[in-house]
């Protein structure tokens, strides 16, 4: 009996020493947009902070980030005024991010900043943050075109603004996806559409979307490939390709749960949720019924959800156990060993922790999930 007793209190004394070491006696404070925004981001931040509790303080920036660069910033200064916090994740890191980590530096130098998806100049972005996660957009100027002719494209078809294209690495993608275009053969188009800051707001740029892409494939035939640059264009897309049969190779910002779901009437269950092999089978299931095998793809995970989720293992990586964030492997390692898959990364500058990732496609109707 004493033996049994001794051996209980063992175990609650290594539980209690056990959530003692889960206790942190720091915060992490993670921004993102909202769910019309930028949905992959937002749940991200719900997952950690399931995970973490009170370790994370998530704050939103507004739908109107452009106009409302003071609240973004307001929002950034303000976690930073908690002593407790000692990283900031943000993604998207839209206009207003970099001045925000300027007022902080003068006020925390202390507090280091991991940024990911940021929409300011990469130049801009790498000098004042301390890390920056983002998609390899000039490998994906060559890959997002190879995967469409490979998917049976002739033609390519870029939709985008003015505001996008005035943003460094979307315009020397753009210009990348046009020169690989014309190197396999495929004619390269460009269509400008309603931004969906302007007067009209999102549901114009929508509608542009749903009216525009049949014009387009009446035109050009289906064996034309469509891209945008904006994540609220993602849907109509989605529907527009399943309707005329054009070719859906990748998202702006690629993911499964980007788009597609709500494209194809697809409800993300608890018992799926979080799940992307379960959604992605959801989503070639659905994507076959419709007859659009061969003709969609995505990545496996959500890189956007990622910069969030790896985000914070990082910042805890580097406020435990001293993480050297100029380390890029290391920093590698930790996004690869969260999203459960392989990736790529390439550094933007020898002196910079601007990091650009790419991972492998899946292509709905031929891949094994």
């Amino acid at each position: 009996m004493k033996k049994s007793l001794f051996v209980i209190l063992i175990a609650i004394m290594l539980l209690a020493a056990s959530g003692a070491a889960l206790a942190a006696d720091y915060k992490i404070g993670v921004v993102t947009g909202t769910v019309s925004q930028g949905e992959d981001e937002y749940r991200g931040a719900e997952n950690v902070a399931a995970k973490y509790g009170d370790m994370i303080v998530h704050s939103i920036y507004p739908d109107n980030f452009m106009q409302e660069q003071e609240t973004t910033i307001a929002q950034i200064v303000q976690l930073a005024s908690d002593r407790d916090v000692k990283v900031i994740v943000v993604s998207q890191a839209v206009p207003g991010t970099v001045a925000a980590i300027r007022q902080v530096r003068d006020m925390r130098p202390d507090v280091k900043f991991i940024l990911g998806a940021p929409h300011e100049d990469v130049d801009l972005v790498e000098a004042v943050a301390d890390l920056s996660l983002e998609t390899d957009q000039y490998a994906r100027g060559r890959t997002i075109p190879r995967l469409a002719h490979q998917m049976g494209a002739k033609k390519f078809l870029h939709y985008s603004f003015p505001r996008h294209m005035s943003m460094q690495l979307l315009a020397e993608r753009r210009d990348i996806m046009r020169e690989e275009a014309d190197a396999l053969g495929l004619e390269f188009l460009e269509v400008t559409a309603p931004d969906p800051m302007g007067d009209s707001g999102l549901p114009g740029t929508q509608q542009f979307i749903l009216e525009d892409l049949p014009r387009q494939v009446a035109e050009h035939g289906k064996d034309i490939a469509i891209f945008a640059t904006n994540c609220g264009m993602m849907e109509p897309l989605i529907i527009g390709a399943l309707n005329t049969g054009a070719i859906f190779a990748e998202q702006c910002c690629p993911s499964p749960t980007h788009g597609y779901p709500a494209a194809l009437g697809l409800a993300i269950t608890d018992d799926i949720s979080g799940d992307m092999n379960a959604i992605l089978k959801a989503i070639d299931a659905a994507v076959v019924e419709r007859g659009g095998a061969g003709r969609f793809a995505t990545w496996a995970v959500s890189f956007n959800m990622m910069t969030v989720e790896a985000g914070v293992e990082i910042a805890r990586a580097y406020v435990e156990d001293g993480l050297d964030l100029a380390d890029m492997d290391a920093v590698a390692a930790i996004f690869a060993d969260t999203a459960g898959v392989d990736v790529a990364v390439s550094r933007n500058s020898d002196d910079g922790n601007f990091y650009m990732f790419t991972i492998d496609s899946v292509i709905f109707g031929e891949t094994e999930f």
